[in-house]
C-alpha cells in the first residue's frame, strides 16, 4: 500500500509519497483547487489503495482529510506529539515543511495508526453554517470599525452600503442554521441541553457541537480538552521552570466560544460563585480562573451529551 504523510499549514498542503522504494514530493494550496490538483497527482502516479496521514492540528487539515476520505482512501490524523516522538527516535534533526511530510510519511508506513472517520455530512453542514456565520460576525464587526474610523462621505456611503448586504446575508444565515438544526430532532436536543448549562447560550451550544463534530472527535473528556489545547504544557530544564500555560495546540474555534462562555460564568453565574471563589482563596490569577472555568463547561457538556442526561444545578462545580 502506498503511503502519504501531508504537512499541513493554513495557505498549502505540503506531501511526500511512498511508493516501495520510491519517493515523491508535491505541495499544492490547501484548498479545493489544491485538493483537485492532488487526486490528478494521485491518479498520474497510478495510486489504487492509500494510507494518507495528518497531523490533528486544527482546522486547516479536516478538509483534506474529508477529500481524501471520500475517495476512498485510509486517512489517519494523528497526535502532533506522536510525530515529533518518532521524529527524535529516528535522529531527525532538520525542520522543514518537506522534512515534517516525510517524517508523518514515515511514521504512517512503520506504526500503521489507526484510520479515522469523518463526522456525517449532516454534521459537516452545520459545522460550516456555524463557520460561516462566525466569519460574516467577524467581516460586520471590521466594517463597523472603518465606518467609525471613516470621515469621507464616500467611504461612508460604501461602508453602509457593504453593512446592510452583510447584514441580511447574516439574517439568511441564521435561518438556515435554525432550520437545520429544528430538521433534525437530535441535534435540537442536545443544542437545547447544553444551553442549559450556565454561561452556555443557545449560540455557544451550537459552536460547541459544530466544532467537536457533535462531540464525536474525542471518547473522553481528557481527549477533548487537548483537542481544544485546554491541557497545560509543562516546561522544566534544569533549574528553569516556566509559568505552566495551556498548550493553545487544538481547535481555535472551540477555545474562543469556550471563553466568552466562562467569562460569563465567571461574572453572572452563581452555579460557579463556589468553585471561583476557591480559586481566588488559593490565589489564582483572574485568566487560570477562567480556563479552569472553559475546561469544566467543556467536561460538562462533553459528560451531558454522552450520557443523554440534562444539567442538575445540584452538582458541585
Amino acid at each position: 500500500m502506498d503511503v502519504l504523510g501531508i504537512d499541513v499549514s493554513k495557505a498549502q498542503l505540503t506531501m511526500v509519497l511512498l511508493q516501495g522504494e520510491s519517493l515523491t514530493r508535491k505541495t499544492v494550496n490547501n484548498s479545493s483547487s489544491g485538493f483537485r490538483q492532488l487526486a490528478a497527482w494521485l491518479k498520474n502516479r497510478k495510486v489504487r489503495e492509500l494510507h494518507a496521514c495528518l497531523e490533528a492540528t486544527g482546522v486547516y487539515g479536516e478538509a483534506v482529510a474529508e477529500c481524501l476520505h471520500d475517495a476512498g482512501y485510509i486517512v489517519s490524523v494523528v497526535n502532533p506529539i506522536q510525530i515529533k516522538a518518532f521524529g527524535r527516535s529516528t535522529m531527525v534533526r532538520t525542520k522543514t515543511d518537506a522534512v515534517d511530510a516525510l517524517v508523518i510519511a514515515q511514521f504512517c508506513r512503520a506504526q500503521h495508526p489507526m484510520p479515522w472517520t469523518p463526522a456525517p455530512e449532516n454534521v459537516r453542514e452545520f459545522r460550516a453554517l456555524i463557520r460561516r456565520r462566525e466569519a460574516l460576525v467577524d467581516m460586520i464587526t471590521a466594517e463597523g470599525n472603518r465606518l467609525e474610523a471613516a470621515s469621507a462621505k464616500e467611504v461612508r456611503r460604501s461602508i453602509r452600503s457593504v453593512l446592510k448586504a452583510l447584514k441580511a446575508e447574516l439574517a439568511l444565515l441564521e435561518r438556515e442554521i435554525t432550520d437545520h438544526v429544528d430538521s433534525d430532532p437530535q441535534l435540537r436536543q442536545t443544542i437545547d441541553r447544553l444551553d442549559e448549562i450556565p454561561g452556555v447560550g443557545s449560540l455557544t451550544a451550537m459552536k460547541l457541537v459544530a466544532e467537536t463534530n457533535g462531540f464525536t472527535v474525542c471518547t473522553t473528556s481528557r481527549e477533548l480538552v487537548a483537542y481544544a489545547g485546554l491541557n497545560p504544557r509543562h516546561y522544566q530544564s534544569g533549574t528553569i521552570v516556566l509559568r505552566q500555560r495551556i498548550s493553545r495546540v487544538g481547535n481555535p474555534a472551540l477555545r474562543k466560544a469556550l471563553f466568552y462562555a466562562a467569562m460569563s460564568a465567571k461574572n453572572r453565574s452563581q452555579y460557579f460563585r463556589p468553585f471561583v471563589d476557591r480559586l481566588k482563596a488559593a490565589g489564582k490569577r483572574p485568566l487560570v480562573i477562567v480556563t479552569a472555568i472553559m475546561r469544566k463547561l467543556l467536561v460538562l457538556a462533553h459528560t451531558l451529551t454522552a450520557k443523554g442526561t440534562r444539567f442538575d444545578p445540584a452538582m458541585a462545580a
